[in-house]
């Protein structure tokens, strides 16, 4: 069965240990499913010291609007992780 989800970016995130990942990443994970709608959805992982989140979408312009908003996701928790040490 095709994909409905025609579109994909997938956003790497590294960092210098594993610890900033795994916080960035348990931060992030959350989010997942939760603010999919019916053009777009996306994931969240962690391997190692690098978070990847993968968005799909069934349009270019959902495409574009999740990857604004996991990249501020992402960014916030990077802010709340660094102030937090």
């Amino acid at each position: 069965m095709p994909d409905a989800y025609d579109h994909r970016a997938v956003l790497s995130f590294p960092y210098p240990d594993r610890r900033r990942a795994r916080t960035v990443h348990e931060a992030v994970r959350v989010e997942a499913g939760d603010i999919d709608d019916d053009r777009s959805t996306a994931t969240a992982t962690r391997e190692g010291a690098t978070v990847e989140v993968t968005v799909r979408a069934r349009d270019l312009v959902a495409l574009r609007a999740g990857v604004n908003t996991w990249t501020r996701l992402v960014e916030t928790a990077e802010t709340v992780a660094a102030t937090a040490e």
